[in-house]
């Protein structure tokens, strides 16, 4: 066999030899709460409703919709992280080309003749063997660190879609609580101008009027405040949809708006695991793992191949003659001998930076079980106070319209009526704001869930 085709088959060997001989840790899930902890954990039959619904069937308000659509279009953190995506692809094509071998090309021309330096022109083949896996190793972190990557995306996108609503449902409250209080000084001012005119005419006292007085102040007041927190939430939204501050267009107020899915009041453990920050914490860990097999690698010695073939000649007019042609092929191999411990510190070094991923992902499971805890809770307390709070408001109108009916016959005194039209107009508020925390609690139960956000 001749010196060339020994060579060949060699290299082949030496390119085969590899698969075998990949040293590194095998990734181990990390453990984590088994899910017959969780204080939810009924039914195991919500997966699929929930991962299956997108974020636009979410709401029955085209206006709001609009708002979140913009939203992906234009909000910058979204950008960035498409951006990222994109950035960790090329790194996965630059670290794949590694593991296969470089050509390169060359040519010198001397044209002096008083020194007999040869003028060359070939092509060059230069190959490390990922005989232990350290490319390997390498691609398989960066392709995970790239999974990870389109995961923060989703959580990327689940914020942006969750705080526009969120910041709507806000608006909307301010809204509610502005025409609540701009319809309680205009009844406070009807009856300021009745007091008045019965002080004059000596019917009543001075007490009467200064309460009266107090209290359309009191309401002149809060409007200034709940527009300022109008202003506010327009230029939240305004923010995350990528826009300039200006005013944001209405849709249905919060009492007209639903949440139209039915999302299941429990935390099956398959469906956490849908959650992208819960997978991105876990492959950010695959990624770390993967470069202890890199540094492992590294302690291990290098083998190259290496093989030329061109033309080289004294005189540059023989130069691609046949007699000038050349080839060579080599074979090295190098590695570490004594380097005062530092091959083996590099190992602890990824060993270390892998533990601290594997506690933030198990960090990042548990907070996403009390997320969805809470969630739960604040959905069902929510629900719950809303009613008690409705009821309250109704039976307060009608107290509200008896009491002035005491007071035009004369039968009680202005501070009864006081007393419960201030009854009445915090009842109102609150429930406003309850109609709010309604609908913004089962956002953050279905963010919380892992829900299907992606577009």
């Amino acid at each position: 066999m001749s010196k060339k085709y020994k060579i060949i088959v060699i290299v082949l060997v030496l390119s085969l030899f590899p698969v075998g001989c990949m040293v590194g840790p095998k990734y181990k899930k990390p453990e984590q709460l088994k899910s017959d902890s969780y204080r939810n954990e009924r039914n195991l039959d919500s997966l699929a409703s929930v991962t299956n619904l997108k974020w636009f069937d979410l709401f029955n308000d085209d206006v709001l919709k609009g708002l979140i659509q913009k939203g992906l279009e234009n909000n910058y953190d979204l950008k960035i992280a498409v951006s990222r995506i994109e950035q960790f692809r090329a790194e996965l094509g630059y670290t794949k080309a590694d593991l296969f071998p470089s050509f390169q090309y060359g040519a010198t021309i001397n044209s002096n003749k008083k020194y007999i330096t040869p003028s060359t022109a070939g092509a060059s083949m230069s190959w490390e063997l990922d005989f232990w896996g350290k490319f390997r190793h390498e691609n398989n972190a960066v392709k995970n660190e790239l999974l990870a990557t389109e995961e923060a995306r989703k959580v990327i996108l689940s914020d942006i879609v969750a705080n526009i609503a969120i910041a709507y449902f806000q608006m909307r409250n301010f809204d509610d609580q502005l025409e609540i209080t701009k319809h309680t000084l205009e009844t406070r001012e009807k009856y300021y101008q009745i007091i008045t005119e019965r002080f004059e005419k000596g019917y009543i006292s001075e007490v009467d009027k200064v309460q009266i007085e107090q209290q359309v102040a009191i309401a002149e007041a809060a409007i200034p405040n709940i527009e300022r927190q109008i202003t506010y939430q327009e230029n939240a939204i305004a923010l995350l949809t990528g826009q300039l501050p200006s005013e944001i267009p209405r849709g249905k107020s919060n009492t007209e708006l639903q949440i139209v899915s039915k999302i299941p009041l429990s935390i099956p453990s398959a469906l956490l695991e849908n959650r992208p920050d819960v997978k991105a914490a876990e492959l950010r860990y695959a990624a770390a793992n993967e470069r202890i097999g890199v540094a492992q690698a590294m302690r291990f010695p290098s083998i190259n191949l290496a093989a030329i073939a061109g033309f080289a000649s004294a005189d540059l007019s023989n130069l691609f003659l046949g007699s000038s042609y050349m080839q060579n092929a080599s074979g090295g191999i190098a590695g570490p001998i004594f380097a005062f411990g530092k091959n083996k510190r590099r190992v602890e070094i990824n060993r270390q930076q892998a533990e601290q991923f594997k506690f933030l992902y198990q960090q990042t499971y548990i907070g996403a079980v009390s997320e969805v805890e809470q969630s739960i809770q604040n959905v069902r307390t929510y629900q719950e106070e809303w009613k008690a709070r409705n009821r309250q408001v109704q039976a307060a109108l009608i107290n509200f319209k008896l009491s002035h009916e005491r007071y035009d016959s004369g039968y009680v005194s202005y501070l009864e009526v006081l007393d419960v039209e201030t009854n009445l107009f915090n009842a109102q508020l609150s429930l406003a704001q309850l109609s709010e925390r309604q609908l913004s609690s089962m956002i953050e139960l279905y963010k919380a869930l892992g829900g299907g956000w992606n577009l």
